[in-house]
Formats: structure tokens, sequence, C-alpha cells
């Protein structure tokens, strides 16, 4: 029956499994001394509708805000520099959100089915296994020029995708990267891109540059 927590300024670290299955929790404070979210922190807080994560924040934590299906909103900063494996899995109402330049590596927005716009920052080198998979509203992507890798199934199944821009610093697209992406007719991957098996969906032309 928890409703809304105000976090003191004496916290650092909101711990594992702190707030999980708090079903009813539709508002948090998270105060600037949060230095990390734990594992699974405010997982399956399905009322939660949205969070701003201070500025101080360097780890989100894996599947930190899985399941969280009314979140519409957050507010990643710049001081964050790891989002675990999972953090927003299945996090159905999310319409969108800004990758800052300080993570290097993505993964965490599975089943995120209302996601219709990703704004990737320059500095994100890894775009990994199924860090995208199933945002089945999410129409095109602009992939930065600091990636190198997309990895397994990033992508898959993006069944809105239409239009996605590979930089040539991508040197290797993993097996299944954009399988099930149906609406997606024509790619640009570089020359020198290694391309996993079936990276593409059946039908989409591939074109070297």
């Amino acid at each position: 029956s928890l409703t809304s927590v105000t976090i003191p300024n004496s916290v650092t670290k909101i711990g594992s499994w702190a707030f999980e299955g708090c079903s009813s929790l539709t508002s948090v404070t998270i105060p600037n001394s949060v230095t990390e979210i734990g594992d699974y922190a405010f997982s399956r807080c399905s009322s939660l509708t949205s969070v701003t994560i201070p500025d101080r924040v360097i780890e989100i934590g894996e599947f930190a805000f899985y399941g969280c299906d009314s979140l519409t909103s957050v507010t990643i900063p710049n001081s964050v520099t790891e989002i675990g494996n999972c953090a927003f899995k299945g996090c159905t109402s999310l319409t969108s959100v800004t990758i800052p330049a300080s993570v290097t590596e993505i993964d965490g927005f599975s089943g995120c089915t209302s996601l219709t716009s990703v704004t990737i920052l320059d500095g994100v080198k890894t775009i990994d296994w199924g860090a995208f998979s199933g945002c089945s509203s999410l129409t095109s992507v602009t992939i930065p020029n600091s990636v190198t890798y997309i990895g397994f199934q990033a992508f898959s199944d993006c069944t809105s995708l239409t239009s996605v821009t590979i930089p040539n610093s991508v040197t290797e697209i993993g097996s299944w990267a954009f399988k099930g992406c149906t609406s997606l007719k024509e790619v640009r991957v570089p020359r020198n891109c290694s391309i996993g098996h079936e990276a593409f969906p059946a039908g989409c032309n591939v074109i070297r540059y």
C-alpha cells in the first residue's frame, strides 16, 4: 500500500530489491546524495509513472526498473556510466529515452513496446545483446559515430523500424541484430563491417558503402 517515498540526503545508495514489488508506489524522490541504484531496486513498481535520476548517480543496476509498466518518462543524467542488464525491461509505457555520452555500453530497454524515440549520444561504444529488442513502436534510430559493435538481437522484433543509420565506425553487427524488423526494407552498412547470421530480415536490401 506504499504510495510515495522521500529519501533523505544522508542516503548514498539504494540497495538491491529495496522497493521491489511496491505496486502502489506512484512517486519517489531520489536525493542528489545517491550515487548507485541497486539491482531490482524498483522492479515491478507497476504504478510508478516518472523517475528523475539525480546527476550524481553512476550506476543503475540490473533490472532496476524492470516491469515498471506505468513509467512514461525517465531522465538519465550525464553522471551515469553503467545501465545494467534489463534495467528498464518491460517498461511498456515508456515513450522516449536519451542515452547520455557518459554511458559506453547500452543494455536494458527490451520490451519497451511504447518506445518511439531513442537518442543515443556520441560516446556510446556498444549496443549490447537485446538492448532494444521487442521495442515494437520504434520507427527510426540514429547510431552515433562512437559505436563500434551492435550486438546479438540488439533491435530484434522492432516491427515498426523503417530507418536505421549505421555509421562507418561500426565494425561488427551480431547475429539476428535486426531479425523480425519486418518494416526495414533497406539499410546501408560499412564495407569493412562483419555481419552476423541473419542479422537483417529477409527482403531487406543491405547496401555496402
